[in-house]
C-alpha cells in the first residue's frame, strides 16, 4: 500500500512538472520577456518610494534609521541565504515557476502598506527569502542566449531596471500629492498583479526539457544550496583574495547607502517627495551614461585597473561629501560624483573576465556575487546602527510639507551623516587594497580543485558551458 501511494505521489509530481514544462506563453523565450518582468516589478516598487518613506517614519517615529536598517538587513541576509537554493531548484523545476514565485512574494507586501504598516514591514523582511528575481531572470537569459550575446542581454536587463526607477518615483510622488498615497498603493498593486499575469500567460519556459531531470524528485545537494560555498574558496588565490576584499570594503557602504539614503534626503536634508524622485531620476540617467560611454572611454584610455581606482576615488569623494554636507545643493553635487563612482563594479567584472581562465569565470564571478549578497544584508544594518549610536533621529521632525520642499531637521551632530563618513574610510581601505591587484596577470587559482568543486556542485542534469554561471555585477539593490 505504501508503495502504491509513493507511485501515485510521483505520478502527481511528474504530471505537474509536465504541465509546467509545456511551452506555454506568447512566442519563443526571449530577453524581452525577462525585460518586461523586471520593468513591471521595479516600476511598481518605484511608485512607492515617497509613500514608503512617510510610512516608515510614522510607524517607527523613534529609531527610524535603525529600524530601516534592520528591516533591509534581514531582507538582504535572507536573500543571500536563499538565492543558491532557489537557483538550484529552478534548474530542476524550470525558470517560469520560480519567476512567478519570486515576483509574487517580492510584491506581496505592497497592498499591506495601507492595510497594516507593521505587517507591511514584517512581510518585507520575510520576503527576502524570495526576493531574488534578478537571479532567476539572469538564469532565464542564460538559457536562451549564446555566450557571446550574454553581456549585451545582461546589460539590457540592467538598463531596464535603471529605466524603471528613473520615472516611477516621480510619478508616484505626483499622484500621491494630487490624489493621496492610497491611489499610489492601489496602482502599484495593480502593476504587480499585471506582472504576475504576464508571467502566467505570456512568458514561455526557457529551460530546455532535455536539461531537466525526469521528475521533481531529483536530489538537491547541500553543496548546491550552500550560500557560503563560493566564499569558502576566496583564500585559494592571492589575486582573487585582493579582488574580493576590494569588493567587500567598497560595496558594504554602498549597500548601506542605498537602504537609507533616500530616507536621509527626505527627513534629514529636507528634500520634498518630488525632489527625492528627481534626484533618483537624475542619478539613474547619469549612472547609465557613466556605465556605458564614460566607462568605455576610460577602459580604452587608462586601462582596467586604473578605471577601478578612479571609480573608488569618486566613491570616496561622494561618501565624504554626503557625510559632511549640510545643504541640499551639496547632495546634488555629490550625487553627480556618485554616478561616476558606479563605473567601479563593471570595471571589476571586466578585470575578472580578462584575467580568469575560461573554465573559472563562473567560479570567480560567483565569489564576487556572493560577497555582494552578503553586503546587502550587512550594509543596511550597519548604517542603521551607526545612525543610532550617533543619535541621528527623527523625533523632532514635523511631517507636513510645503510646495517648495520638505521640512529640514536641525542637524545636531558635528558630522551630519556619520555612516557615510565611515563608508568613505572603508572605500579608502578598498582603494589601498586595489593598488596591489596586478592588471595583466592571469588568476593562478587552483584550477584542479576548482574544477573538481564545480563538477561536484553542478547539477547532474544541467551541464553548463564555461562561464555560463557568470552574471553581471550590476544587480538589483534595495531602493
Amino acid at each position: 500500500e505504501s508503495g502504491q501511494k509513493k507511485q501515485q505521489k510521483y505520478r502527481c509530481f511528474n504530471h505537474l512538472s509536465f504541465l509546467l514544462s509545456q511551452p506555454q506563453g506568447i512566442g519563443s523565450p526571449s530577453v524581452y520577456h525577462a525585460v518586461i518582468v523586471i520593468f513591471l516589478e521595479f516600476f511598481a516598487w518605484g511608485l512607492l518610494t515617497a509613500p514608503t518613506l512617510v510610512v516608515l517614519h510614522e510607524t517607527f517615529p523613534k529609531h527610524t534609521f535603525l529600524m530601516n536598517g534592520l528591516i533591509q538587513g534581514v531582507k538582504g541576509l535572507l536573500s543571500f541565504l536563499s538565492a543558491p537554493l532557489i537557483g538550484a531548484l529552478s534548474d530542476v523545476w524550470g525558470r517560469k515557476s520560480f519567476l512567478l514565485l519570486t515576483v509574487f512574494f517580492t510584491c506581496a507586501p505592497i497592498p499591506l502598506m495601507k492595510i497594516s504598516p507593521w505587517w507591511y514591514f514584517a512581510v518585507i523582511s520575510v520576503s527576502g527569502v524570495f526576493a531574488v528575481t534578478f537571479s532567476v531572470v539572469f538564469a532565464y537569459v542564460a538559457d536562451i542566449t549564446q555566450e557571446h550575446e550574454r553581456s549585451m542581454a545582461y546589460g539590457l536587463v540592467s538598463a531596464t531596471f535603471a529605466a524603471s526607477l528613473v520615472t516611477s518615483p516621480a510619478i508616484g510622488a505626483y499622484l500621491g500629492r494630487a490624489y493621496g498615497d492610497s491611489l499610489v498603493v492601489v496602482l502599484a498593486t495593480a502593476i504587480a498583479l499585471l506582472d504576475i499575469c504576464f508571467i502566467l500567460v505570456a512568458v514561455p519556459e526557457s529551460l530546455p526539457e532535455k536539461m531537466r531531470p525526469a521528475s521533481w524528485g531529483a536530489p538537491i545537494s547541500w553543496e548546491q544550496a550552500d550560500p557560503f560555498a563560493s566564499l569558502k574558496k576566496v583564500g585559494q588565490d592571492s589575486i582573487v583574495l585582493l579582488i574580493c576584499i576590494t569588493v567587500f570594503l567598497s560595496y558594504l557602504p554602498e549597500a548601506g547607502q542605498y537602504s537609507s539614503f533616500f530616507l536621509y534626503l527626505r527627513q534629514i536634508m529636507g528634500f520634498s517627495s518630488e525632489s527625492v524622485a528627481a534626484f533618483i531620476a537624475v542619478l539613474g540617467i547619469l549612472s547609465i551614461i557613466a556605465q556605458t560611454i564614460v566607462l568605455s572611454l576610460l577602459m580604452r584610455s587608462i586601462g582596467n585597473k586604473n578605471t577601478i581606482l578612479l571609480g573608488l576615488g569618486f566613491q570616496i569623494l561622494q561618501l565624504a561629501w554626503y557625510g559632511f554636507g549640510s545643504e541640499p545643493w551639496m547632495m546634488w553635487a555629490a550625487g553627480a560624483v556618485a554616478a561616476m563612482s558606479s563605473i567601479t563594479f563593471p570595471a571589476v567584472s571586466a578585470l575578472v573576465s580578462r584575467t580568469a581562465d575560461a573554465d573559472q569565470q563562473g567560479v570567480v564571478q560567483g565569489m564576487i556575487t556572493g560577497i555582494r549578497g552578503l553586503c546587502n544584508g550587512l550594509g543596511p544594518a550597519l548604517y542603521g546602527f551607526i545612525f543610532y549610536i550617533f543619535h541621528v533621529e527623527l523625533n523632532e521632525l514635523p511631517m507636513p510639507e510645503s510646495s517648495s520642499g520638505g521640512s529640514k531637521r536641525k542637524l545636531n551632530s558635528i558630522i551630519p551623516g556619520p555612516p557615510f563618513l565611515f563608508g568613505a574610510c572603508s572605500v579608502l581601505l578598498a582603494l589601498l587594497v586595489a593598488l596591489f591587484i596586478p592588471e595583466h596577470t592571469n588568476l593562478n587559482v587552483r584550477s584542479s580543485n576548482w574544477k573538481k568543486h564545480c563538477g561536484s556542485h553542478g547539477h547532474p542534469h544541467s551541464p553548463q558551458a564555461p562561464g555560463e554561471a557568470k552574471e553581471p555585477l550590476l544587480q538589483d539593490t534595495n531602493v
